[in-house]
């Protein structure tokens, strides 16, 4: 019955003052825990007891009790063994939320527990299944109408507590008279719902967590099936019912948000006219607003989506006589957005579609390469071509003066002078000015891009001298 998580290492708890262990039901995180003082605003105590039973106690002695204390408090009669739960301010702030009167009778706690009174405890729980088996036998027998949910032995093992569900009124006087004198205790009997029920055996729900009636719901509110028609919830029994077998209590959280946004919507009833036809109320999307309309009334047929707005303007405009051409709008007609799938970012090819997108732009790269140089290639030898058949006989006074340019060029590039000194030779040369309107007329020649291909040199070559 060790209530702390402690460390291995010595360090301290795992967790605050305020939080407790997380397998007692209807916990309260007590958030004033830390506050220093706080346990000595209040005497009273809160103490549970097996599953969802509680109960609030006197500190009259005035005892140094924490969260997870174990402590024996006064019964009817005897003693009975709980664990402290909650202590200081948010104390009276639970007993006004469980409806409890200021001028009830409030019991008093007697001690912490001692080994001797743990022993007993003990032994009285290792009995709770075995009478709870037993009784239902004998109930049967009697032919009782009823069924024994759970049995609670006080601390002390003088006392039984026998919890039941039936539907109609039962009449167990015979039926304490025979477990009295089967168990030797003193026996009581309590009647709780379906929902008290579950909430004391516990579970998970179909939304993966615990269930509400086993954590924090205290009062239940009937619930019925016009909840889950503000919702436009189909009403099929086996989605609708929890563990209990009644409805569950969570349809009865969002129907105020559901009825308020129900207002924004026109009627069911109404119809809408077209030129083409006229439409009728299919399904509407409630927190969206939009509403789906079907030219049949039985089945979908032509559906139409379209906003609460739109809904009301063609509805004024059916009220003038006027008839749109259709029951979209033009100027709000959208491109329809694909559903996503929040799992498929967690699918298994996610890693393949890449890589193969990334392979695909790589040869679509590489194809538009090989294009490329295939084109230039087949230019240059268009050019080259043409130019091999429209060459002639060039004029013999440029024939005389190649020969001085390569001289003059073969000079520049073997002479290590610096620059300024070979402009000031070229000066004095007298041929300078042919020389440059030679490299002009040179220039001017298309033999630019032959000279870059292997097929270019070869044609200069083969110039007649």
């Amino acid at each position: 019955m060790d209530n702390e998580f402690k460390l291995k290492n010595g360090s301290g708890c795992l967790a605050c003052s305020g939080c407790g262990r997380q397998d007692n039901k209807l916990n309260t995180y007590d958030w004033m825990a830390d506050i220093p003082g706080n346990s000595d605003e209040q005497d009273m105590v809160e103490v549970q007891f097996k599953n969802t039973r509680k109960g609030y106690y006197k500190n009259s002695n005035h005892l140094p009790l924490m969260k997870g204390d174990i402590v024996a408090v006064e019964a009817s009669p005897g003693h009975d063994i709980g664990t402290v739960t909650l202590t200081g301010r948010l104390v009276p702030l639970q007993m006004k939320k469980t409806n409890i009167r200021p001028d009830a009778e409030i019991k008093r706690v007697y001690r912490k527990a001692k080994p001797v009174d743990m022993e007993k405890y003990e032994e009285a729980k290792s009995r709770e299944h075995q009478t709870m088996i037993r009784s239902r036998k004998i109930a049967e027998d009697l032919g009782l109408k009823m069924k024994i949910g759970d049995v609670e032995y006080q601390g002390d093992g003088n006392k039984a507590i026998f919890y039941y569900i039936a539907d109609e009124r039962v009449d167990f006087r015979q039926l304490i008279k025979v477990l009295a004198d089967a168990f030797k205790v003193r026996i009581e009997m309590k009647q709780i719902g379906a929902r008290q029920e579950a909430g004391r055996i516990g579970g998970i729900g179909p939304c993966g967590r615990e269930l509400c009636c086993a954590t924090w719901m205290t009062s239940f509110i009937s619930v019925s099936t016009s909840a889950a028609r503000y919702q436009d919830i189909s009403l099929n029994p086996q989605k609708l019912a929890g563990q209990c077998a009644k409805l569950k209590c969570c349809l009865n959280y969002e129907v105020d948000a559901y009825v308020e946004c129900q207002k924004r919507l026109p009627s069911k009833e109404i119809e809408l006219e077209t030129t083409d036809s006229t439409y009728y109320y299919f399904k509407a999307d409630i927190l969206s607003g939009t509403i789906t309309y079907s030219t049949d009334k039985s089945f979908l047929a032509n559906e139409c989506t379209i906003s609460a707005r739109r809904a009301f303007e063609v509805i004024s405009m059916n009220r003038r006589g006027e008839k749109p051409d259709k029951l979209e709008s033009i100027e709000n007609v959208r491109e329809e957005r694909k559903p996503k799938d929040l799992l498929e970012q967690e699918s298994l090819t996610r890693f393949d579609k890449s890589k193969s997108s990334k392979n695909k732009k790589k040869k679509n790269k590489g194809g538009q390469v090989q294009q490329q140089t295939e084109t230039l290639q087949n230019d240059v030898e268009r050019t080259m071509a043409e130019k091999n058949s429209n060459k002639g006989p060039k004029p013999q006074p440029k024939q005389q003066e190649r020969p001085k340019e390569n001289n003059e060029q073969e000079k520049a590039s073997t002479d290590n002078r610096p620059k300024s000194q070979r402009n000031r030779n070229k000066g004095n040369n007298p041929n300078r000015r042919q020389q440059n309107g030679n490299q002009g007329e040179q220039k001017n020649k298309p033999q630019k891009q032959q000279q870059n291909t292997p097929e270019g040199k070869a044609n200069v070559n083969n110039i007649p001298q």
